[in-house]
């Protein structure tokens, strides 16, 4: 995913079969024999998302973020005053200054370090699969931040990385709404037949736009990485950051991903800075003569629904992050998530049922993750959210080339999109 392999790489690959034999014992003998131990965390990219996942798994899990690792110094600088305060919590130290590391190897050398178990990836999406090769031939526990990938060729190194896991090590990605509660009950119900046959399903994500950082004074690469939110060959674009939640959704209660896709889309309506689309219409056919539509868009200042739709011959699931989980038809159930604004009262407020049919979404997943690595009971999601990230990319490249793509020729034709960015230029002199 670079356009160069830096000295410390290779010398990193020519070391890790050594090292790896080292540190995939190394959990088991500790948390079998100690359940008090801390699982010892590395963080690579010390965004905001970072944020998100650290703070869930700390409140359910006993960990400890022992080492950090960003491009940027002043990411490596924010990133540290989040996690000591998680740490402090806790009552574990913080992170020592010869385990913060900035650069372009920083990730490389975080993955030497052996105070590290686990590594949590949540750098931009374009760095993904270098990382987690990376991190798995470590023999590191890992938990990769969604798109897995940003092209197909990533999508196949995703793929022969999964095969290495291997079941030495816990390896998860960051689709979360497979363990929110309500989503879990809903797919249940579905695959058990209580909408009957499935015909078709419609997907939406409706989100405001993104902050533009301020760029005064930087280099193309730095203003790219630092938006790269606003940029197609640095997180995929708004498709596979956001409406690719709904696409694996859909794949998990198909179990199945789809054969071939339709699309369009534009830029119409986005703030006229980077060259990522605002919206996409796509429409999927899955196998079992099944159509899925996904809509998608990330413009403006007004976030909307974001909603699952699943329709069969004896009913309808629905699935909104905010405004309920519920069947309506021959098998009615409901959550007992709010609908609307006017369904919140007193009574559905204490009973805890109001809000987000997210709420423990984040928290399950962090600790599902921190529960197979202490158990040893060693977990690999990599070959799913390898499908869901290309079915992404397949409705991505079928609006982008306005034509329709099938499965097997994403599969097996090669498709890369490469960033052009020198990371050396952020190294210290």
């Amino acid at each position: 995913m670079l356009n160069y392999i830096p000295m410390n790489r290779r010398n990193f690959i020519r070391n890790v079969s050594a090292f790896s034999a080292v540190t995939v014992l190394k959990p088991e003998i500790v948390f079998a024999s100690n359940n008090n131990s801390a699982v010892r965390i590395g963080l690579v990219g010390c965004g905001s998302r970072a944020t998100g996942i650290l703070g869930a798994m700390s409140e359910s899990s006993n960990i400890q973020i022992t080492a950090l690792a960003d491009l940027f110094e002043d990411k490596l600088a924010s990133g540290a005053d989040f996690v000591n305060k998680l740490n402090q919590k806790k009552g574990y130290a913080s992170v020592q200054k010869k385990n913060m590391y900035a650069g372009s190897d920083a990730y490389l050398r975080l993955l030497e370090n052996k105070e590290v178990d686990a590594v949590i990836i949540a750098s931009p999406g374009y760095s993904h699969p270098l990382i987690l090769e990376d991190t798995v031939a470590a023999g590191k526990h890992v938990y990769c931040e969604k798109p897995l990938a940003v092209d197909a060729d990533g999508c196949r190194q995703i793929l022969r990385t999964a095969q290495n896991v291997q079941g030495k090590i816990s390896a998860f990605d960051g689709f979360q709404i497979r363990y929110a509660s309500p989503y879990v009950e809903m797919a249940k119900r579905i695959k058990r037949g209580d909408i009957g046959d499935l015909v078709t399903v419609q997907l939406y994500y409706f989100s405001s736009g993104g902050a533009i950082v301020p760029h005064e004074g930087m280099s193309y690469d730095e203003m790219r990485i630092r938006n790269h939110y606003h940029f197609h060959e640095i997180s995929g674009g708004c498709y596979l950051d956001q409406a690719i939640h709904m696409i694996d959704t859909c794949n998990w209660i198909l179990g199945t991903h789809p054969l071939s896709a339709i699309g369009d889309g534009s830029r119409k309506g986005g703030p006229g800075f980077g060259n990522a689309w605002t919206n996409y219409q796509v429409i999927y056919k899955y196998p079992d003569e099944v159509n899925v539509s996904v809509h998608s868009s990330k413009f403006g200042k007004v976030f909307g629904d974001v909603c699952a739709r699943f329709i069969g011959t004896k009913g309808m699931a629905e699935a909104h992050y905010s405004g309920g989980v519920f069947i309506l038809g021959e098998n009615k159930w409901d959550s007992g998530i709010a609908h609307s604004a006017s369904d919140l009262t007193p009574e559905s407020i204490a009973r805890g049922t109001s809000s987000s049919s997210l709420d423990d979404a984040d928290t399950n997943k962090g600790k599902a993750f921190i529960d197979s690595i202490i158990s040893g009971s060693y977990l690999n999601q990599l070959e799913s959210g390898y499908n869901s990230t290309m079915s992404a990319i397949l409705g991505r490249e079928a609006a982008s080339r306005q034509e329709k793509v099938t499965w097997d020729e994403l599969a097996y034709t090669p498709q890369r999109i490469d960033p052009k960015l020198n990371l050396k230029q952020f190294d210290r002199k």
